[in-house]
């Protein structure tokens, strides 16, 4: 991709995504205020770097709940990837392996798991939504645990949908032809036509299950052998919670700035989540990375990696799988450049001092 930077790339997806899809991948909630502070906080954190350190030979190799991946860069889920491109998520797996780490699939995705798994180069988990009919759930586990999948991410900040004021505009909705593949066959497969703004703020409502609790969570690791990672938390005492009902790793998210707008940036309850667990579990960050210095910040911060959402859609509507991989590589050259300059010749020795000396 010759491309300088991310924003290079939002700007020339920008220019080929129809409005409805550009609006639909890059809104937020309501004023877009915690939208636009994931990307901010991240700016206003500085590294203190060290210097006189042997850089010469520096790796990005990490693991991921066992997992090998050569960059500390996991595809986030986001919905309705052939919006963006005609393979959609299936191009999207093929290009993050490609770049060997690995993704996750939404629920709400346009291609099947088993078709997602079979395109794939890399590892997969698989982001879950909980249904209000709990063997639909069930069946969506199954067939992922059948397919490979290697962990389950519960997303558990979707009790109500926020409303993406973009996408009431333009009364969002899938063209002809997409639809929730994963639940292919079953009615509610389709968004509803008679959406009085959003089609899928009206999916969600009446989809979705809003009584979720934590005796779900407990419910949830018992149902799969899968380790489960529940993604959505802001709060240190939540992040406790959520492994003391059975997960394995948290990943600390606002939605992208999607749900409850004036949410904190995920850049500033990192920390605090990451002191409060103590070691006890993987912690993983997703919010407005843009910058290798973004992702070495998020690790001396206390993430075991990030998840990356829009920019993986921007590359994917600019070149398929190509332009998935085209982002990563531009993020793992800065990386290995921020770590060159802050005397960091592999992750381990990214630690909070930089940060926080």
């Amino acid at each position: 991709m010759d491309y300088l930077n991310l924003d290079a790339v939002e700007a020339a997806a920008y220019a080929r995504l129809p409005a409805m899809a550009r609006d639909y991948y890059a809104g937020g909630a309501r004023d877009e205020i915690t939208l636009r502070a994931n990307r901010e906080a991240w700016r206003h954190i500085w590294l203190h770097y060290r210097v006189l350190v042997d850089v010469s030979e520096r790796t990005t190799e990490t693991t991921a709940l066992g997992q090998r991946i050569s960059l500390p860069v996991i595809a986030a889920p986001t919905a309705f990837q052939r919006l963006a491109h005609p393979e959609g998520e299936a191009a999207m797996a093929r290009g993050v392996g490609g770049a060997d780490t690995l993704m996750v699939l939404s629920t709400l995705s346009t291609t099947t798991i088993e078709d997602v798994s079979a395109a794939a180069t890399g590892p997969l988990w698989f982001q879950l939504y909980v249904y209000r009919d709990r063997e639909v759930t069930l069946g969506l586990i199954r067939r992922a645990e059948a397919a490979g999948y290697r962990a389950l991410v519960l997303t558990v900040d979707a009790a109500e949908i926020g409303t993406r004021e973009r996408d009431a505009g333009n009364r969002f909705h899938l063209p002809r032809g997409l639809t929730v593949a994963n639940l292919a066959g079953d009615a509610r497969a389709a968004m509803p036509e008679d959406a009085d703004g959003s089609a899928l703020s009206k999916y969600v409502r009446e989809q979705l299950d809003p009584s979720l609790t934590w005796a779900d969570v407990d419910w949830m690791a018992n149902q799969t052998r899968l380790p489960l990672v529940v993604k959505g938390l802001v709060r240190p005492d939540d992040a406790l919670r959520a492994l003391d009902h059975g997960a394995k790793a948290v990943v600390v998210s606002n939605h992208g700035g999607r749900q409850l707008d004036t949410a904190p940036p995920t850049a500033l309850v990192l920390p605090h989540i990451a002191d409060a667990v103590d070691g006890r579990a993987e912690i993983y960050v997703d919010g407005g990375v843009r910058r290798g210095t973004d992702i070495i910040k998020a690790l001396a911060l206390g993430a075991r990696a990030v998840l990356l959402g829009r920019p993986l859609l921007y590359g994917l509507a600019l070149d398929g799988a190509a332009g998935a991989a085209g982002v990563l590589e531009l993020l793992r050259a800065e990386l290995l450049e921020g770590m060159a300059l802050c005397g960091c010749p592999d992750l381990a020795s990214i630690t909070r001092d930089l940060v926080e000396p």
